[in-house]
């Protein structure tokens, strides 16, 4: 089984393809060039918001149960996503706006800085049906939290201990983990795909590998939380 593991870098799309003990890496520009190059994989998952809040449901269950399982001080890196209606603004203090009319809080900006690629990857699920039931959302914390026993990492991933020890939960889960990050790391400039985001997007490829047993979702329901465009609102992660 092919699976592939993607992360936002400053260029595109960072991706990590699996396919037993064969990987290989790839950066491509928007997700529909990397939907036409990889849609052979029956799994994708990406670091990405997938299902957005709106006035009728402003606080995805996914984001806070995966704040809860993180737990201080790794909650915080589960963003709030915005609504759809922040996604075209063409500012800030817009998005903000926007954010507050239809969902009553403010857009961090943090939030912010992602918009693009949340608009992005929006935009292509909305028109592409079929896409929605392999390019499915993770999140690299939650990723690393199950691949670590249900532990998160103390140290954030902008720092070299933080780094350093994601590598090592890496190397634990597979050991081809370090031939993929050096080889990425070899390839790309820093400032094409960064440490962090070649080390969160083997994380996704290691979940994405997993059988049915040992990959799951958030939230644990009956059905999956449908957001006002039919996108689920979800989180896949290992355990």
């Amino acid at each position: 089984m092919a699976v592939l593991g993607v992360d936002g870098c400053p260029v595109g799309w960072f991706a990590v393809r699996l396919e037993g003990d064969d990987w290989q890496v790839g950066v491509y520009p928007d997700i529909a060039t990397l939907w036409v190059n990889k849609r052979e994989c029956e799994l994708i998952l990406i670091d990405i918001p997938i299902g957005l809040p709106s006035n009728g449901q402003p606080i995805r269950s996914c984001d806070r149960e995966a704040r809860r399982l993180l737990g201080r001080p790794r909650a915080s890196s589960v963003f709030p996503p915005p609504s759809r209606a922040a996604l075209n603004a063409v500012a800030h203090q817009c998005a903000s706006d926007a954010n507050e009319d239809e969902i009553g809080v403010r857009l961090s900006i943090q939030t912010w800085a992602i918009i693009p690629k949340i608009r992005e990857v929006d935009e292509f699920l909305t028109a592409n049906a079929p896409a929605r039931a392999i390019v499915r959302e993770c999140h690299p914390e939650l990723c690393f939290w199950g691949l670590n026993g249900q532990m998160s990492v103390a140290q954030s991933k902008k720092t070299a201990q933080g780094r350093e020890t994601r590598r090592e939960i890496l190397r634990a889960t597979h050991p081809i983990a370090d031939a993929i990050f050096n080889y990425a790391r070899d390839q790309y400039r820093r400032n094409a795909v960064a440490d962090d985001d070649i080390i969160d997007a083997i994380a996704a490829a290691f979940t994405a590998m997993r059988g049915p047993g040992s990959r799951f979702t958030l939230p644990d329901l009956p059905e999956q939380e449908i957001d006002g465009r039919g996108l689920p609102m979800e989180m896949v992660y290992p355990n």
